[in-house]
């Protein structure tokens, strides 16, 4: 008896194939609502949160709070110590001393008794001079007499004048130089208030990131504030999903420190630049309902969601061929039009039906 190997290769490969078959994982459409939406992971920050760095270079002298302690708007927080700058605003002081206006009024007094003088120097010689000039009139007296009188007068008249100029010059430069040296007190007394780091809002010490005695720069970081009372959401999403993202979008979040709760969230704001280094842009999303308790940098992760869907008819993503494909029951590659994806299911529009059967390809 003759065996045709041929045959039973053949027969053997069939019975593979079906084995195959039989062993693939099989599915069928399902209608359920499904949700697309775009990945994003960041962290949870204070609003108004801020580096608060120092305005001048110097050593810690004070630091007057404590993480944790609550401010105000204005309140100091830490004192920058500068020789130089305390120096300068003491010379700036004996100078506004030395030259205000009460310390200079016996100059002035002086100056003012000096015209006053002349005054009634002039007054006495212009009497004395039209006497004479009347008298010379009736040809009475002599004409050295009138002379002298006359010159009398006139360098009365001349003295009057210029002690009455440099007493108005007295009084401006006393006043000039008293403004000008309040002003330069003013100013050195700016600079010092810039050695006292303030609050810029009504939040929370965060951190203080500087010890007394430091030495520090106007790139130094000293602290970090917040508003305690509220917290914002900052994402990064890729910049292949950026265009997709709407302000009033909802957002589901997760907190580690939060196993297994879901948070909404609002999208609130898309800042328009995109960092380069991590190809990304960066979202802020405000909380619907915020966890009881939060603190600043908290690693979240979050689905931003574009589109939701009921009753859509949907295969598990991993069903697909191609995006564009799928294989049924027998193998064959059937095409498909899909719809909304998320991470683990895909919509179906055209090519499936409920009733169709449908393989896992390898």
């Amino acid at each position: 008896m003759k065996i045709n190997l041929l045959s039973i290769f053949s027969f053997a490969a069939s019975l593979l194939l079906i084995a195959c078959k039989d062993n693939s994982e099989k599915t069928k459409p399902t209608t359920k609502s499904i949700t697309e939406s775009v990945y994003a992971s960041g962290i949870i920050k204070s609003k108004n949160q801020y580096q608060a760095f120092a305005t001048v270079n110097g050593i810690i002298q004070e630091i007057y709070v404590n993480e944790g302690d609550t401010l105000k708007k204005g309140q100091k927080i830490l004192l920058v110590s500068n020789e130089t700058q305390k120096l300068n605003k003491e010379n700036a002081l004996l100078s506004a001393q030395f030259s205000d206006n009460k310390n200079n009024q016996g100059k002035l007094n002086d100056a003012q008794q000096l015209v006053e003088l002349a005054k009634i120097k002039l007054r006495n010689d212009s009497s004395l001079f039209f006497r004479q000039k009347i008298l010379w009139e009736k040809n009475v007296g002599s004409k050295i007499d009138l002379d002298q009188k006359e010159l009398n007068y006139q360098n009365s008249k001349s003295n009057y004048f210029s002690s009455k100029t440099k007493y108005e010059d007295l009084k401006k430069q006393i006043d000039y130089s008293s403004s000008q040296s309040k002003k330069n007190l003013e100013i050195s007394s700016k600079l010092e208030n810039d050695f006292t780091l303030k609050s810029e809002i009504d939040g929370v010490v965060f951190s203080i990131l500087k010890t007394k005695g430091e030495m520090v720069s106007l790139q130094t970081p000293l602290a970090i504030i917040g508003d305690a009372s509220e917290y914002i959401l900052e994402m990064q999403v890729d910049e292949y999903d950026i265009f997709k993202i709407k302000t009033g979008q909802i957002v589901y979040v997760t907190l580690d420190s939060y196993k297994g709760q879901v948070f909404e969230a609002n999208v609130s704001k898309i800042f328009p630049i995109m960092n380069e280094r991590s190809k990304s842009f960066l979202v802020e999303a405000e909380f619907i309902n915020p966890p009881p308790t939060l603190l600043p940098n908290i690693s979240l992760e979050a689905n931003i969601v574009l589109k939701t869907k009921e009753n859509a008819l949907i295969i598990p993503r991993n069903y697909l061929v191609n995006d564009s494909t799928v294989l049924d029951a027998n193998g064959n590659k059937i095409t498909i039009k899909t719809g909304l994806k998320d991470y683990q299911n895909v919509e179906i529009i055209e090519g499936l039906r409920p009733e169709n059967e449908i393989i896992k390809p390898k």
